[in-house]
This record gives C-alpha cells, sequence and structure tokens, in this order.
C-alpha cells in the first residue's frame, strides 16, 4: 500500500487547509503576487497552488500523477507556496492591523541600522514606538526601546543630554509591565488549563486547593499604574477564578468590566477583536447563569448593533466567533423567557451554518450548539426532536469532547422518552447512562438523586405519579442553591420540568411564569 496520503480529511494538510480558507479578494490576490515576475506564473509552486484550490479533498497520489512534482519533491515545494501564501497575506490591505505596522517599521528601522543610517532608523523607531504604546503593544514597544538603546550606543544624538536615562526608565517601566502582564496572562491560562483538566471545584478541599492556587501566583500590582493589557489580563483572571469556583455573580462582575475596558478604549477593539468577543460572551453567559434577564437583553441588542455597525473588525475567525457567541445566546433568550417555540427559527440557520463553517469549527462548539436545540425542542414539547439532536451528541466517540454536555444529553435524553412514552427501556437506559457518567467521573448529587427517582418512576401506579414528582421535586429543591451541585441545574432545568408534571403545565409556561416574577 502507497505511503502517500490519501485521507479525504482537509485537516491533515495545513496547506490544503490554507488555500481553502482563502477568500475570492486573497485568491486574486496572491494571483496578482505571483504574476509580479514572470516567471512565477510558470513556476512549480503556483501549478501546485492552482490544482489544489480546485480539489475537494486532499490527495498527494493525485497531486503526483498530475505531474507537478515528484514525491520527493513534495515536501519542500508545499513548505515554499505556503511561505508565499502567507507573503501575500501579510501584503494584503485587509490583514495590515496595526500591530503588524508596527513589525513592518521595526523591520524597516532595523534594515537601515544595519546600512547605517543611523538617524533615520531612530526616526523609524520613534515612530512606530509612539504607535505601539498608543495601542497598548508593550511587547513590541520594549524591543523597540531595546534597539534604540543599541543605536544610541553608536550614535548619540547631541540634541538630547538626556537621552540615554529616557531610554533606560522607558525600559525599565516597560519592563515591569510586561512582567506583570506575562505573570497575569500565565495564571489565566493556567486556570483554563485546570478547568479543561479538573471542571468546576467539587467539594471544600478543592475548593481550597484552587483558592491557595490563585492568591499565590496573582503577582502584586498599583492597580492605578496598569495599562489596558495588565487590566485585561486581570479581569481574565478573576473571571476564570469565578468560573471554577462557580461563583457566577463575580463571573458578572468581571466579565463586565472586561467589555467596559474596552468600550473605554474603543479603537482596540479592532486591535483585539477576539478578546472583545470573548468578553461579550462570557457577560452574556454570565448574566444567563444569573438570570440578569433585563441586562442580558441590552448586552445583547448591543451586540448585534454592533454586528451591524461592523464595530468588530470581519475575518474568518471573527465571523465563526460571531456564529458561535451570537447563535447561542440568542437561544439562551429564548430559555430565560419560556419562548421556546419562537426561536425555533434559529435551527435552520444554525445547521447551515455549521455546515458553512465545519472544517474550522471545534467539535466542542458543535456539540454545544447541538445540546442547546435540543433543549429547544423539548421546552417546546417536542421530544422525539430533543432525542434526535441529543443522538448526534450520545454517538460523538470522543469521550473527552464537551464532558458535562455529553453528561446532561444522557440525562435529558432519559427524560425525553420518558416524555415519548418510550419507557419500556428506560431501566436498561438508566443502566447505561449511570455507568458513563461513572466512566467520565462526573456524577454529581443532583444527577444521581435524578436518575435514582427517574428509575423509580416505572413502578409507580399512575394515580401516584404527581406525589411521586414532588418527592423528587422536594429532594432536588435543596440542592439547587448549593455550591458546589447548582451547575446541574444550569445545564438542564430540571426542577421547572418537575412543576410541570407536578401543575400539569407545559413546561414553557412555568418558565414564563418565573421569568414575570424575576
Amino acid at each position: 500500500m502507497s505511503k502517500l496520503n490519501t485521507s479525504t480529511n482537509s485537516q491533515n494538510d495545513p496547506l490544503f487547509d490554507l488555500i481553502k480558507s482563502l477568500t475570492k479578494s486573497e485568491k486574486r490576490q496572491f494571483n496578482l503576487y505571483v504574476g509580479r515576475l514572470d516567471g512565477n506564473v510558470d513556476a512549480k509552486f503556483y501549478s501546485l497552488f492552482k490544482f489544489l484550490e480546485k480539489q475537494k479533498v486532499y490527495n498527494e497520489v493525485e497531486i503526483i500523477k498530475n505531474g507537478i512534482v515528484t514525491k520527493q519533491q513534495l515536501s519542500n515545494l508545499k513548505a515554499h507556496l505556503y511561505g508565499q501564501i502567507l507573503i501575500s497575506l501579510r501584503l494584503n490591505p485587509a490583514h495590515k492591523n496595526t500591530r503588524i505596522q508596527i513589525r513592518e517599521q521595526l523591520d524597516f528601522a532595523t534594515v537601515l541600522y544595519q546600512k547605517g543610517l543611523y538617524k533615520q532608523s531612530l526616526k523609524l523607531l520613534e515612530k512606530a514606538k509612539s504607535i505601539a504604546l498608543e495601542n497598548e503593544e508593550k511587547n513590541i514597544a520594549y524591543e523597540i526601546v531595546e534597539l534604540e538603546k543599541v543605536i544610541e550606543t553608536q550614535y548619540i544624538t547631541r540634541s538630547l543630554s538626556t537621552r540615554a536615562d529616557e531610554l533606560s526608565i522607558q525600559a525599565k517601566n516597560l519592563s515591569q509591565q510586561n512582567v506583570i502582564a506575562s505573570k497575569l496572562s500565565n495564571l489565566s491560562l493556567q486556570l483554563y488549563s485546570y478547568l479543561l483538566q479538573n471542571g468546576y471545584v467539587k467539594n471544600n478541599e478543592e475548593l481550597e486547593k484552587i483558592n491557595k492556587y490563585f492568591y499565590s501566583k496573582l503577582p502584586k500590582y498599583n492597580f492605578e499604574k496598569l495599562g489596558f493589557r495588565e487590566k485585561l489580563w486581570l479581569y481574565k483572571s478573576h473571571l476564570w477564578f469565578s468560573l471554577l469556583t462557580q461563583d457566577f455573580l463575580h463571573s458578572y462582575k468581571y466579565a463586565n468590566q472586561w467589555v467596559a475596558l474596552f468600550k473605554e478604549n474603543k479603537k482596540l477593539i479592532s486591535l483585539h477583536p477576539v478578546f472583545y468577543l470573548k468578553g461579550i460572551n462570557y457577560l452574556l453567559e454570565a448574566c444567563f447563569f444569573v438570570k440578569k434577564t433585563s441586562n442580558f437583553k441590552k448586552e445583547l441588542s448591543d451586540f448585534e448593533n454592533e454586528i451591524a455597525q461592523k464595530v468588530i473588525p470581519a475575518n474568518t475567525n471573527t465571523d465563526i466567533l460571531i456564529f458561535q457567541y451570537l447563535y447561542a445566546n440568542k437561544l439562551h433568550l429564548h430559555f430565560l423567557e419560556g419562548t421556546f417555540s419562537e426561536g425555533e427559527y434559529l435551527v435552520e440557520i444554525i445547521n447551515k451554518k455549521i455546515e458553512t463553517y465545519k472544517n474550522r469549527l471545534d467539535s466542542h462548539y458543535i456539540v454545544m450548539l447541538y445540546y442547546k436545540i435540543a433543549c429547544l425542542y423539548f421546552g417546546m414539547g417536542k421530544n422525539k426532536t430533543c432525542i434526535y439532536y441529543l443522538q448526534k451528541i450520545i454517538k460523538e466517540k470522543k469521550l473527552k469532547v464537551a464532558e458535562d454536555l455529553q453528561c446532561f444529553a444522557r440525562v435529558l435524553n432519559l427524560i425525553a422518552h420518558y416524555e415519548c412514552g418510550l419507557d419500556v427501556n428506560l431501566e436498561r437506559q438508566f443502566l447505561q447512562t449511570y455507568k458513563f457518567l461513572l466512566k467520565m467521573e462526573n456524577l454529581q448529587k443532583v444527577q444521581k438523586v435524578f436518575l435514582e427517582s427517574i428509575r423509580d418512576l416505572s413502578d409507580v401506579f399512575p394515580q401516584d405519579i404527581k406525589k411521586e414528582f414532588k418527592k423528587i421535586y422536594d429532594k432536588l429543591k435543596k440542592y439547587e442553591d448549593h455550591p458546589y451541585e447548582k451547575r446541574a441545574f444550569l445545564y438542564l432545568d430540571i426542577l421547572s420540568w418537575l412543576e410541570s408534571k407536578i401543575e400539569n403545565k407545559p413546561i414553557a409556561t412555568i418558565i414564563k411564569e418565573k421569568a414575570m416574577v424575576i
């Protein structure tokens, strides 16, 4: 069998992924870039580009058969083409953000310095440094100051006798700020990693451990001296800490400060659009968790207005994030208000978007959206459609993908089967779900109590069913505000479902009534 890669999965080849991600304007730009030199048009790397552009799936066997390149040369040719595409993209005006412009000026200044044109180099560096500081690009600013210091040792500017002192002080201040930013960004990343590996804190012992870790790693700082970047990482660190400890009110506080920081420095939205989008999403999620419906509606409306007004720069990355965050939170609004049927129109849009972005979307987000769609149909009383979307999650072979959603999907699947009257195999499904949760080491008390209660319903006489639901409700209600168990109710509103069974009302009606009280 040939050792060549014949995989139909484009994700196995970075070059193919890059080419398929190019927009029409970027492809035009590359064709113009190649055409600047006559010899390039006939070059092998350009022939490979045109061939891969037409391929629907990556297939090296077909490349070799086409005679573009030999098997031995293919690796080098692909690397060369990859580099040429990146150069072309860098030259594209659409990708000329502030950071790239500063880097470009630094590169030009370095060339001038190497040619001995010190004065010209310093002039460019001063301009680049000013832009860097204005846009909170302090790492690049520090690099610029360090190069200025090097040049000043060879070309002393007579106009400023204090030049050396000024550069030394500036370098020291930037270095200190960069150290704080680095420590805070490290802490934020480590907390995020902890959440992925261990999940939310489940008991007092874990809470004490994460408290000790957080406060021992949090650097000392003077808040008044912190710039935009340092404050951003500070808020992010506190946000992850509050999420880990399930302190959702503090999650709201720090997500709100995160977004407010950008709104106070609006020009930095275009420089850091991903951070801004993530901040908006965490703020909306926090509003959802603590049921601040009016705040949620305002923030969602503001988000939609900013998208319409193109406040957030459009590119492939931001387009995908906007899709994920906007539509997940549009669903959340219907969950908050109990308007499930009114949200059904979103399903078709979300499915089309998933199909469009499927090669670039993380499987976690696809699973998350399927779960939210399943919850929407459950709220509508369309339980068979709910089961259809849950099966997409349950059949996912990667057990580590969205562990929480994997678990709650199985619990909701049991409820949906019960609601459909498909409870003949409820005992078997219960055992499968119970074993799965034990395997995932994610069995909470709420889940355990609920699963055991649902299993016992099959032996209850019809006239006693409401009493039994009331017993289950009373057992679970005490966990609603439990510091380590309340998260279960965020994924699945079991209490509202039980109330609907007790009061013989649709679950949507129960949630609407609750929303009117808040």
